[in-house]
Formats: structure tokens, sequence, C-alpha cells
């Protein structure tokens, strides 16, 4: 996250100075390629920790992490 917020304060500042859109371009993708990173791997260490430990209990627990986890991707796939 540090990386991704530097990389945004980079951003900003080279807005504030005028430079040249395509450089500020390849930059926004290389956050959001960063945050993209993130939220991958919070959603592997939420199905590997939450959502199996969930499955292994059971009943409705374990039906509504499944669900969350499938609106959670559900949500990464659209943006």
């Amino acid at each position: 996250m540090n990386r991704v917020e530097g990389q945004v304060r980079g951003i900003s500042r080279m807005v504030d100075e005028d430079k040249y859109c395509i450089d500020i371009l390849t930059q926004v993708s290389a956050a959001t390629k960063a945050l993209e990173t993130v939220a991958l791997s919070l959603l592997s260490d939420h199905l590997s920790h939450c959502v199996a430990q969930a499955s292994a209990e059971g009943g409705d627990f374990a039906a509504e992490k499944v669900r969350e986890a499938n609106e959670a991707i559900a949500r990464l796939v659209r943006s």
C-alpha cells in the first residue's frame, strides 16, 4: 500500500507540474495495476482463511462467506 500511495502522490505532483499527459497516464496505469495486485492478494487471503474456515464449519455462515466472496470477485471483474 505504501508503494501505491507513493505512486498516487507522484501522479498528483505530475499533474500539478503540468507534465506530459501520456507520462501521467503511464503512471496511472502502474498505480492501477498495483491496486489490482493488492486486491487479488486480499481476495486470496480471504478465500484461504475466512471462506475455508467457514466451509469447514458449514451451514448458513459458510453459504454467506461464499456469497460474499462471489460478490467481491464480481466487483473485481467489473472494474
